[in-house]
């Protein structure tokens, strides 16, 4: 039941996907630091800016850390949850008339079906003002977009997921050499994952497996009477205290706090059906009707910029597409950034992000759940 584009197809995918915003087209060369002088100025006197942000203590601290040393005038609220919880959030409070948050950033497929769907989001492009957020030449393969219009949702980040955890102690390295490991015996009620019913990691790892493992596949490990949960630090927690063996749909921010308290944990190797690409959750989208436009018009450069990348990615074990960001130490934490061992072309053959994928991959493979 694999999913696959022709190869003709996907290389006018990926034209369109490389190709610059018209607003960028349009916009010339202007004096870039005039406006953002004035838009520095204008940040100030709103004095505030509200981002939604996935849910990581560690990414939380850095970030207000950092950038509130570089912009101490601007006080920064970040609210971190699970981005379906925060999009329900969000649209709930925009059909009532509530205009509170200006940035969410997490995950694609609860941007897509909820903020994209809901007609939520403002493009990006006119917001990106500095040159090294501008220039795609400072972006491995550019300038990417989750959604078709190449508008609203900017990828920032690019990398081979580690989405299946093991406990050391209970799992040896060899026993995980294929998906069809995961349907021993010796598994059965020891696999814990993240519910593939909402987006979310979990349906994503859900989808990857349903293009290259199939239906069938999916019934055998439904039958595995695994471990289904919603709190993703409560499942990571039960793999490291060993109520659980596996996790399916973890990945590594979810895990920091149990590594780095020297709990038995870690991603497995990849199988031999391999891992999918992801942008994780790093993608960025703006509101409509934002009540600190320039605010978060100075956070969302700050966050695409070489410090913010830094911070960003370090918290969450993700790795940024910015080429002058290292992204080596990656390796550790059981995956590689696509820099530095895909191509472009590749990258959109295995990732399960984007507008399309969500649709014919994503929310079929979702249905199956149900």
């Amino acid at each position: 039941m694999m999913r696959s584009f022709s190869r003709s197809v996907l290389l006018i995918g990926v034209a369109l996907w490389l190709q610059p915003p018209a607003a960028w087209a349009q916009s010339g060369k202007g004096d870039w630091a005039a406006d953002w002088e004035k838009v520095l100025q204008a940040a100030r006197k709103e004095g505030k800016v509200i981002v939604s942000v996935p849910a990581s203590a560690e990414l939380r601290r850095k970030t207000e850390e950092v950038f509130g040393k570089r912009f101490p005038d601007i006080d920064l609220e970040l609210v971190a949850g699970r981005g379906s919880s925060n999009i329900k959030k969000i649209i709930a409070e925009k059909k009532a008339g509530v205009h509170y948050f200006d940035v969410h950033v997490g995950g694609t497929n609860s941007i897509i079906t909820g903020l994209l769907a809901e007609g939520l989001l403002d493009p990006v492009a006119p917001l990106m003002l500095l040159p090294e957020v501008r220039d795609p030449k400072q972006w491995w393969g550019g300038h990417i977009w989750a959604d078709k219009a190449r508008r609203y949702i900017y990828m920032f980040q690019a990398y081979i997921t580690e989405t299946v955890w093991r406990n050391t102690d209970l799992v040896r390295p060899e026993e995980i050499a294929s998906y069809d490991d995961l349907l021993r015996p010796k598994w059965k009620g020891k696999i814990a994952i993240l519910d593939p019913r909402i987006p979310g990691s979990g349906d994503s790892t859900w989808g990857f497996l349903w293009s290259v493992k199939g239906e069938e596949y999916l019934r055998k490990l439904v039958a595995q009477d695994m471990i289904v949960g919603r709190n993703q630090r409560q499942l990571a927690e039960s793999v490291a205290k060993g109520k659980a063996a596996l996790s399916i749909g973890l990945s590594y921010y979810v895990y920091q706090p149990f590594v780095k308290a020297g709990l038995p944990v870690r991603p497995v190797d990849p199988p031999k059906e391999g891992f999918y690409a992801s942008s994780g959750s790093g993608n960025l989208a703006v509101l409509k009707n934002i009540p600190h436009p320039n605010a978060a018009s100075l956070f969302l450069n700050w966050l695409l910029s070489r410090e913010g990348q830094e911070v960003f990615s370090r918290a969450m074990g993700q790795t940024t597409r910015r080429f002058d960001v290292d992204t080596s130490w990656a390796k550790e934490y059981g995956h590689t950034s696509a820099k530095e061992s895909l191509t472009p072309e590749r990258f959109f053959e295995l990732e399960n992000q984007s507008e399309e994928k969500i649709n014919s991959v994503r929310v079929p493979a979702a249905a199956l759940a149900h």
